[in-house]
């Protein structure tokens, strides 16, 4: 059991400093938009609250129970994707039609693909495996059923989400051991539609030059991206301390969702942000080791798939926010503020 006491240790870590910098890096958003400081707090609260009960209840829930419900669940979320582009249904925020809202709270129905995805995809490719299937059998439910949910992503469009459901399907992929022309094949298929994507929209072939050209548009598409650099160097090593920032006064956007790194970075400087990234680092070791030893190739594949997808969000996020990558909306697991983001993820 040390494996599972190490992991929900990390994960209650993680949720932890994750309220306590949304709740830092929040205040004057939320005061300028609710007329409350507390307003984002609450919800991420909320949300967190929401999945840590849904993280009890899946850890009883039976093996066989999941899997059973694996592809009526994934089948339901994508009746959601397909509402959620119905104007007067679905709401659009930073361009992408991608909500639903119920009396103030945001609900993102791709968040939800996600997590159906994975683990409908581990019970597919888990059970044609022991059935000696061949490569057409193992294929033929999972890319055309990954090509549908990536498709009505796409149409919304949210460029984050198209690379979070492309890494679970490469890691599904991977994992399972599947020849290596099909992973390069699905891996060059997710990067030409993260491509076409990118350039879809005028803000973001914005962005993708902003990056190439950090001075192009340095108050206008790069802004975002060079306020994120000067939080972080302001933080220095030790940084300025707790609530003590002032990127999150409005001159960072979305400090305290896709952000929340340059945050941290300033509040508490390169350590604070290299222990952040040494507990995600266990978070990947302790879940690597768990899939290694369990024996059911089910979990197997679906532990070692989940611990990929969290962590190549981590991987996008911060290499965004200190430059190294284009600005993709890719929120920080567990930190950032997002709500059903970090309740799918604690599930």
């Amino acid at each position: 059991m040390t494996s599972f006491h190490l992991m929900a240790s990390v994960a209650t870590l993680l949720t932890v400093l994750g309220l306590i910098m949304v709740l830092s890096a929040s205040g004057a958003h939320s005061y300028d938009e609710a007329g409350s400081p507390w307003s984002i707090f609450i919800r991420q609260l909320m949300w967190a609250s929401l999945g840590l009960v849904a993280c009890w209840i899946a850890l009883r829930l039976p093996v066989r129970f999941l899997r059973a419900t694996a592809f009526p669940a994934f089948a339901l979320t994508i009746v959601l994707l397909i509402l959620v582009l119905i104007p007067g249904i679905g709401h659009i925020a930073n361009g992408t039609r991608g909500w639903f809202v119920f009396g103030g709270l945001s609900m993102q129905p791709s968040e939800l693909t996600k997590i159906a995805f994975v683990i409908w995809g581990s019970h597919i490719l888990a059970a044609r495996r022991m059935e000696r299937a061949s490569l057409r059998e193992m294929l033929i439910p999972l890319i055309p059923a990954a090509v549908c949910a990536l498709a009505l992503i796409v149409a919304q469009p949210d460029l984050g989400q198209t690379v979070s459901l492309g890494i679970i399907l490469l890691a599904l992929l991977w994992f399972a051991g599947l020849p290596l022309k099909v992973f390069v094949s699905s891996l060059l298929a997710v990067m030409s539609a993260a491509a076409v994507l990118a350039v879809s929209a005028g803000y973001r072939s914005d962005r993708v030059r902003s990056w190439l050209d950090p001075s192009a548009d340095a108050q206008g598409a790069g802004y975002q991206a060079r306020q994120a650099k000067f939080a972080l160097a302001n933080g220095g090593v030790f940084g300025d301390g707790l609530g003590q920032g002032t990127a999150k006064w409005n001159y960072l956007p979305n400090a305290h969702n896709d952000f929340i790194f340059a945050i941290i970075g300033e509040e508490l400087g390169f350590i604070g942000a290299f222990g952040l990234l040494c507990l995600f680092g266990l978070f990947a070791y302790t879940g690597m080791r768990i899939a290694r030893r369990s024996a059911d190739p089910f979990l197997r594949l679906l532990t070692a798939t989940t611990a990929t997808w969290v962590i190549g969000q981590v991987f996008i996020n911060v290499g965004y926010v200190i430059g190294l990558l284009p600005v993709t909306g890719i929120q920080l697991p567990l930190i950032s503020a997002g709500g059903t983001s970090t309740a799918t993820t604690l599930f």
